[in-house]
């Protein structure tokens, strides 16, 4: 069973910066894709940003810019940095990582962001 532990999340200003990490169980070079998804209270769970073993990356248009998404599968760990945070970044934020198969998906257990005005 692959687990994801999530970390680094936390308090930030408006305009402040944070680092999310994702550290899996297993080889990060078995998963074909690893990406961030958030959830705001009484909202869906939406994509932030998604990086695939070949290095190409999505981004939700909403963060464009400002965060950046990077794998280091030396560390086994996802990274998600976040700057120029604004008050509607804040979310629980998951990883999510996909096996090549491209069925087998596995879920971290969430880190709070919180951007204050």
């Amino acid at each position: 069973q692959v687990q994801l532990v999530e970390s680094g999340g936390g308090l930030a200003q408006s305009g402040g910066s944070l680092r999310l990490s994702c550290a899996a169980s297993t080889s990060s070079s078995r998963f074909y894709a690893m990406a961030w998804y958030r959830q705001a209270p009484g909202k869906a769970r939406d994509l932030v940003a998604r990086i695939k073993s070949s290095g190409g990356t999505t981004y939700a248009d909403s963060v464009k810019g400002r965060f950046t998404i990077a794998r280091d599968n030396a560390k086994n760990t996802l990274y998600l940095q976040m700057n120029s945070l604004k008050p509607e970044d804040t979310a629980v934020y998951y990883c999510k990582a996909t096996l090549f198969n491209q069925i087998s998906t596995f879920w971290g257990q969430g880190t709070q962001v919180t951007v204050s005005s």
